[in-house]
């Protein structure tokens, strides 16, 4: 089992989309899952999460939608994670080394003295783990992704999101 949910890769996907140059007007949450063929309804949970700890900010409105509340260099991954996943421990130690049948009712001291073996190398890989995704940034990312894509990628991209916008305005119009 994953110890991040799906959440995590819609919600950086879907801030890649916020990056310029593939977008310079707000999104919607459900302009997002369509472009990227997720379930709306989930979106719809995970962009509150980004807002509230103030990785994008959302408007209402025709031309409403959410943008990235700061530079995309200032968004680390880990800023991701801890907004849609919350601050959880990667291990969560049970302490079995103190439940061994040979130690009886009462484990010997040495047993459980000081930190356990097996979670002192959980906590050592979680540190080097959330190191490496708060010194990656939101255009890291968009940048390697930019590397891959055509040059009429980013053209394309907002073309589509831009059509969206249109079609919601002419919807309220009527």
């Amino acid at each position: 089992m994953a110890h991040f949910g799906s959440g995590v890769e819609y919600g950086l996907h879907c801030l890649l989309w916020l990056v310029e140059p593939l977008s310079t007007e707000p999104a919607s949450s459900r302009e997002l899952a369509d472009l990227q063929g997720v379930s709306p309804s989930f979106l719809a949970k995970i962009f509150p999460k980004l807002e509230k700890a103030g990785l994008v900010v959302g408007s209402e409105g025709i031309k409403g939608g959410y943008r990235l509340a700061r530079p995309a260099d200032l968004i680390t991954i880990l800023d991701v994670v801890d907004a849609i996943e919350g601050k959880k421990a990667l291990f969560e130690c049970q302490e079995i080394r103190g439940k061994c049948a040979v130690f009886g009712a009462a484990p010997p001291t040495w047993s459980t003295r000081g930190v356990c073996a097996i979670h002192s190398v959980m906590i050592s890989a979680e540190q080097r783990m959330r190191e490496e995704l708060g010194k990656t940034t939101l255009a890291d990312i968009a940048n390697a992704v930019g590397a891959k894509a055509p040059a009429g990628f980013a053209a394309e991209v907002r073309g589509w999101l831009g059509d969206r916008l249109d079609m919601r305005s002419k919807s309220r119009s009527t």
